[in-house]
Order: structure tokens, then C-alpha cells, then sequence
């Protein structure tokens, strides 16, 4: 039986072949999704779509912070930090406050570290003054009042903690909030749709090849200009437009891995290794996420992973932090790998500027890869703007409307516990209704997908029918947090309606 979600894409793909568009935008991560909200809010008639699901790669596979950067003031780079104060501030107050919340942070001064105590200070001084000191609450504290606030933390040589405020965020369905926003915009989108040819004329880029993963249909999309927000992908598809194109961006490998969230902990680790890296152990969706490593990649995109090197890799850097017994190999329930797109350069790439990169290829595609999850907004608007002026008339400009869910919570029905309440509340705000609604004729979609986690069969529902996702990872790793616990068992996967999956 042909599900709403089956409709919906058969609708798009047809629009998709015959509408004429402004722009198309390859890459729905988070900037993409983003380029594509803001070009649709200026009027420009927009397509939006992805080889893969929509934040399939890079979007959710982060260390799931909306940050100030704070180890960017060891880097020098004061302008990176002021705008992320400024779009922390957005995204927690304005776009998406069910989704991003505060969350405070230690930074452990051990007598063997890269740091001492009053550096620390000063360093946070100077941060907390980057957000007018009303984001943040940073002081050094002592290993007592550290230890109260995390009682896993390894005491023994600590002097001190750093501790201020940042944000954290669920990646994924920070993404999903995006496209759909996009979406209600007027913005066409599809995932699962493969970006083949580049069609040209006058020398100009004027569309492109589409295939469909889920049937291999082709067909031809026409449009008067081309973004390129592809990621780690961005110059396999300059090379569509200019076949000798030259690397633009360099690749660069994290991985994170989750483990039970056991203990106090009412704030998140920020260790540092050395003077450019740190390792994180940050309290997230009920888990406890380690990580992150970072490693030059020269592989495809499509097949990174995270191998047991790299799981070590990040158990062993959070020992300098946390006790060894919580950090067991056997004690990893999930991991997951992600790609940074940086800018070309030599040496570590720890060590690389997290900057943005902008080019405009020879037919007039314009591509960026990199930057940081915390200001996609700002990012997307440089890219749309660098569009002729015959396609984008006006400038976009920033602004902070709200994402879907940002406004007033439903009262809770009687049917529903408090837990679950707050878990829908969380995932989807003021849209969790929606959710439930997919619950109001089938009773059995309250009951969880598998017992030890708060996810139901109505997100299951709602993912598939509402939300674009054609396959059980799009669901159990992007929509829900069934994957990051650990509880994508091969009994869950049984029960998916096949009519679910490509």
C-alpha cells in the first residue's frame, strides 16, 4: 500500500522535471538546507537535493555543539568566536530553542597538561567579554565543586577546572527542522537523488542530470543558477562542471562514539590533549558522547567508518579525563564517522582554520564546503549572496524567524507520560502533535521501538510519512536516537514496514 511519504516524493520528483527553477541547490547538510530556506524566503524558486538522506554525512555525524569555540581563542581566530557567540545566541533564544540547549562546560587543568590555571582564567576572561558577558558564566572553580558537578572526573593531579557555559544541539533533526522549513518555504526537496551531469549552456551551468536511488528514474532538471553544498563531495561535483578542476578543499576524519551515561553529571568535559586539540565526554540524547579524533582522509566520502583503531583512539584521549572502568571497549554502543571539509593546506590538520571555503567555478556554479556547524546561518547567506544579481535582485539578509517546533509546547495528553512528553518536546517542540497524531487511531504507536529507549513507533510513522525518510537508518540514526543508544537491534529492524525502505 502506497504510504503519504511514497506520495510526496513521486509529487516532488515530477516537479523536480518540469518546473523551471532559479536555483538548485546540490547537498541538503545543514548549509545547504539552509541556502535552500533562504533562497526560497526571497522568493527564488527552489530545488533542493541529496545523494544520500537529507543530513545523512558531515550534518550529523558531529560533536553535536553549538559553541563559541572556545579552543579557537588558541588559534587566534577572535572572529570565529564572536560570530558563533552571536549565532549561539540566535539559535538558543530565537530559531530553534527546543533543539539547542545551555549546557555548562569544565575544562580540567591537570599539573601535566598543556595549560596552567591563570591562562585558563584569562583565556575565559576574554571569552566571556566576547559575548557581553551575558552567555556566559566562566570562572575557574576548584576540583571539589568539579567533582560535584561530574563525579566521574579524574581528580588525581587536578588543580582546577575552567568551567563556562556553551550549548549543544541534536545535529540531525536540527537538519530535518531546516529542509522542512525550507519545504513549507516553497523550496521542492528530495533525498536519495543523485546529482549525474551537469547541462550547460552558453557556458553557463542551466541544470542537471537527476537519478533516483530508489528506482533509478532519470530525468533533466532546469534552473538559471547552481549551488554546490556537497561537503566532502564538493569537488566530485566541480568536476561535473570543469572536468580539470583543482582540489579546493582538503578532507579530514572525526570520529565519536557513545557510552552509558553513568554518575553525576550536570555539566559536559572539555579535556585538552595539547594546544590545538581537545577530547569531549558530553552528556547527550542519554548517552555519553566521546570524541573527537582528527585525521587526514583521502578516501571516497561514501565509505568512511569508524575502524577500532579510531574507537581506541578516542577511549584512550578520554582517559585523561575519566576512569578507565567506564571506558571499556565492551561498554561502546554506537559509533559513528563524519568528514570536515577544510581549506587546502599543509601539516596537521588539527591545526587548519575551520574557515569556510567559497569559489565559482567557469559556468558560474558557485561551491562551498567547510565550515562550522554553529554558524550555517551566516555561511548559507554568504553563498546565496554570491549569486548574480539577475537570479538573487536583493541581498538576503539574516534574520532569526523560528524554525518549525520553536514555538509554545501542547499540553500534555493524558496518555502520555511525562518522560515521553519532554522527549517529543525536545525532538520536535511545538510540532510534537503532529507526532502524536499518527498515534490518535492506532494505539500501538505509543509503545517504544525497543523498551530500553524513549523513542515510539508514531516518530517511526511520522518519519516516514512526513519527514522523507525512505530507509530504517534514516529513522533509527537521523530522526529518532534509536542508533546513538545502541538499540537498533536486528529485532527492531524486523519490524519496519518494508514499504519504508528504498
Amino acid at each position: 500500500m502506497t504510504n503519504p511519504g511514497q506520495v510526496r516524493r513521486t509529487a516532488a520528483l515530477e516537479q523536480l522535471a518540469q518546473t523551471q527553477f532559479d536555483l538548485l541547490v546540490i547537498g541538503a547538510g545543514i548549509i545547504g538546507s539552509r541556502i535552500a530556506l533562504e533562497a526560497a524566503r526571497s522568493g527564488l524558486r527552489t530545488a533542493l537535493v541529496d545523494a544520500g538522506d537529507f543530513g545523512g554525512a558531515t550534518s550529523s555525524a558531529s560533536s553535536k555543539l553549538i559553541h563559541g569555540g572556545v579552543r579557537y581563542l588558541a588559534m587566534y581566530d577572535f572572529g570565529l568566536v564572536h560570530e558563533a557567540h552571536l549565532e549561539r545566541r540566535a539559535l538558543l533564544h530565537q530559531v530553534a530553542p527546543h533543539l539547542v540547549n545551555r549546557l555548562p562546560f569544565l575544562l580540567p587543568l591537570y599539573r601535566d597538561g598543556p595549560y596552567g590555571v591563570p591562562q585558563i582564567a584569562a583565556g575565559l576572561l576574554l571569552y566571556s567579554a566576547m559575548s557581553g558577558f551575558r552567555e556566559s558564566t566562566a570562572r575557574v572553580v576548584g576540583p571539589a565543586r568539579a567533582q560535584a558537578m561530574i563525579s566521574s572526573l579524574r581528580t588525581e593531579n587536578l588543580r582546577g577546572c575552567g568551567l563556562y557555559l556553551d550549548a549543544q544541539t541534536n545535529d540531525g533533526r536540527l537538519c530535518i527542522a531546516t529542509v522542512t522549513a525550507a519545504a513549507r518555504a516553497g523550496a521542492v526537496v528530495a533525498n536519495y537523488l543523485r546529482v549525474t551531469e551537469l547541462n550547460r549552456a552558453g557556458g553557463q551551468v542551466v541544470g542537471a542530470s537527476l537519478e533516483s536511488a530508489g528506482d533509478g528514474r532519470a530525468f533533466p532538471l532546469r534552473c538559471r543558477a547552481v549551488i554546490n553544498a556537497s561537503g566532502p563531495w564538493t569537488d566530485h561535483v566541480r568536476r561535473l562542471e570543469h572536468p580539470a578542476a583543482q582540489p579546493s578543499i582538503r578532507l579530514s576524519k572525526g570520529i565519536h562514539v557513545t557510552v552509558p551515561l553513568d554518575g553525576n553529571w550536570q555539566a559536559a568535559l572539555t579535556v585538552p590533549l595539547d594546544h590545538t586539540r581537545v577530547t569531549f565526554a558530553i552528556p547527550w540524547e542519554g548517552m555519553l558522547l566521546l570524541g573527537t579524533t582528527d585525521t587526514p582522509y583521502e578516501g571516497e566520502p561514501a565509505e568512511v567508518s569508524a575502524t577500532e583503531q579510531d574507537i581506541a583512539t578516542v577511549l584512550c584521549e578520554a582517559a585523561t579525563g575519566l576512569p578507565s572502568a567506564m571506558l571499556r571497549r565492551d561498554n561502546v554502543r554506537f559509533a559513528f564517522a563524519g568528514l570536515r571539509a577544510l581549506p587546502l593546506g599543509k601539516g596537521d590538520t588539527a591545526k587548519s582554520p575551520r574557515e569556510h571555503v567559497i569559489s565559482v567555478g567557469p559556468g558560474g556554479m558557485v561551491s562551498v564546503a567547510g565550515g562550522k556547524l554553529t554558524t550555517h546561518r551566516r555561511i548559507a547567506l554568504q553563498v546565496l549572496n554570491r549569486l548574480p544579481q539577475s537570479v538573487l535582485p536583493r541581498p538576503a539578509k539574516l534574520d532569526d524567524t523560528p524554525l518549525p517546533g520553536a514555538a509554545r509546547l501542547p499540553p500534555r495528553p493524558d496518555n502520555i507520560d511525562p518522560d515521553l512528553y519532554r522527549h517529543l518536546g525536545h525532538l520536535y517542540g511545538s510540532e510534537m502533535d503532529r507526532v502524536l497524531s499518527h498515534a490518535a487511531s492506532n494505539p500501538k504507536a505509543v509503545e517504544r521501538i525497543h523498551p530500553d529507549g524513549p523513542d515510539i513507533w508514531a516518530q517511526a510513522d511520522y518519519a516516514r510519512d512526513e519527514e522523507w525518510a525512505l530507509t530504517p537508518d534514516d529513522i533509527l540514526r537521523r530522526r529518532t536516537t534509536v542508533s546513538v543508544r545502541g538499540l537498533a537491534t536486528a529485532e527492531v529492524l524486523k519490524r519496519f514496514n518494508a514499504s519504508a525502505v528504498l
